[in-house]
């Protein structure tokens, strides 16, 4: 028998305990018979042991049991062998590994993502070796290394350079000129694969106006990070497309804004950008690359958004529509005028009421969560699990945060930046007793504290001050729920 862990898993050894997952958990998803994604799973000791000998080519038993060996001495070689098969075939049920009778059946079990094919549902199954961490896998992370945040996932800007001009975009265009250095990049990562980073996102600016895109990919493939690509896509070509294919761990982000080229093209401000991205869009699904789309919703699109949305469900791509733009990280308030009014956003939610019968459903969902939200809770994942990086290497809390510089790789090490940088720990030590009147809100349950909302509107950049925009939103929100229940009790 052959076993090898599939190509779209990424496994991390903590000595400890180890961490396997894959790009259902960062890219596109998966979900189970209950509807919860599968994409990650914490294991013991022994369990990442038995993990760290496997690699994604196919192995037969026997070798794997003699590799095992040579970390359990006193135990005999047959009882290895029967707990690594069992512990193998239990994650086979959860879609990490694969197994054949044959080097080939095994290597022909690996399937790809496919746009043309729907996975099969997989049912969550326990082994011996993950016995021991119920919890969540961030519940986990959080207790295990308590007062020592890790950095799973880093935003990386190759460049700022970028052949649009959306208009509501947060970066200044005046600042759109540089291109990080490859040998920053390739540092980058060598920093990251020593710190047990996850995942990267790649971006711009537009990131395929960097020469050195493709290679950037190919050596994210060599580290086994799954990796993240935000890009417009008008300049997708050829070469990029067969070194996205190589890439198992890969998923495209892009932006889309109409499907009245006249809409789109007004917004990117670029004549023809939208027959170059909806051509590459196409072009991605044709050749298997798993992909998302991007709609923010704003005044030019407002009656016409949700013809991307079901563009992309023919397609069988999931499109993402949001009504939040923030404002640029110089704290000018120029794109905002794009923003919609409260009104527009009231207009917005009720169609999607009428669209989705169970989104207020969802939205209570949520609001019982925050129910149970804590004054000593931590505000948000900004420097407890991610970090960005700009082309200059200035290090910074999060994407569109880039005035509030924490560090830079050129000078520092981004270990000792995330472990020592004076301004990250002050943003760690925020709590949201550290927002009063969000604590104390009516409307905190239906709210969801943002820093950068609050920083880049503000004249001075600071995130403590709470952006009146976001609040209205949220007491508007309650409204329509409250009445929703009301009408509901009253039928």
């Amino acid at each position: 028998m052959y076993f090898k862990q599939k190509s779209n898993v990424i496994f991390r050894n903590y000595e400890s305990f180890g961490y396997i997952t894959d790009n259902r958990n960062f890219g596109y998803k998966q979900a189970n018979n209950d509807g919860n994604d599968i994409g990650d799973k914490i294991v013991s000791q022994s369990g990442a042991v038995f993990l760290s000998v496997l690699g994604d080519k196919p192995q037969t038993l026997d070798s794997l049991a003699k590799k095992i060996s040579m970390q359990f001495t006193n135990v005999d070689i047959e009882t290895i062998k029967n707990d690594a098969r069992e512990f193998y075939c239990l994650l086979e049920l959860d879609g990490f590994i694969v197994s054949g009778e044959t080097l080939q059946e095994c290597n022909g079990k690996d399937s790809k993502f496919s746009y043309k094919v729907v996975e099969p549902k997989n049912e969550k199954k326990d082994c011996y070796p993950t016995k021991g961490f119920e919890k969540s896998t961030q519940e986990f992370f959080d207790e295990y290394f308590k007062n020592e945040p890790q950095l799973t996932n880093l935003h990386i800007e190759i460049t700022s350079m970028c052949n649009e001009r959306c208009v509501h975009c947060y970066i200044p265009h005046d600042n759109k000129v540089n291109h990080i250095e490859p040998d920053l990049f390739y540092n980058i990562l060598e920093q990251c694969k020593r710190m047990n980073l996850l995942h990267l996102t790649l971006s711009g600016g537009e990131p395929m106006m960097h020469n050195n895109f493709s290679d950037f990919l190919r050596k994210c493939n060599e580290y086994n990070f799954s990796v993240n690509v935000l890009s417009n896509l008008t300049l997708l070509n050829n070469e990029i497309i067969d070194e996205m294919k190589r890439n198992r761990l890969l998923s495209v982000q892009v932006s889309l804004y109409s499907m009245d080229s006249n809409i789109h093209d007004a917004i990117t401000q670029i004549k023809g950008s939208f027959e170059k991205t909806k051509n590459a869009i196409l072009k991605l699904k044709k050749n298997d690359i798993p992909l998302q789309i991007s709609c923010p919703i704003m005044k030019q699109n407002i009656n016409c958004y949700n013809d991307v949305v079901d563009w992309g469900k023919t397609h069988n791509i999931h499109v993402g529509s949001d009504y939040v733009i923030i404002a640029r990280y110089n704290h000018t308030t120029q794109n905002l005028s794009n923003r919609l009014s409260i009104n527009d956003v009231k207009e917005v939610i009720n169609q999607r009421i009428v669209n989705d019968p169970k989104y207020l459903e969802l939205v209570e969902k949520e609001t019982e969560k925050k129910k149970n939200t804590n004054p000593d809770d931590i505000v948000c994942s900004v420097c407890h699990s991610s970090i960005c990086i700009a082309d200059n290497g200035n290090v910074y809390p999060c994407a569109g945060w880039q005035d509030y510089v924490v560090g830079n790789v050129n000078e520092t090490s981004l270990k000792d930046i995330w472990n020592n940088s004076i301004k990250i720990q002050y943003l760690r030590s925020l709590r949201k007793r550290d927002f009063p009147k969000c604590i104390q809100c009516p409307e905190n349950e239906f709210c969801t504290m943002c820093m950068v909302r609050n920083a880049n509107e503000h004249p001075l950049g600071d995130p403590l001050a709470v952006n009146k925009y976001f609040c209205n939103i949220a007491k508007l929100n309650k409204k329509i729920v409250l009445e929703w229940k009301c009408n509901l009790v009253n039928s």
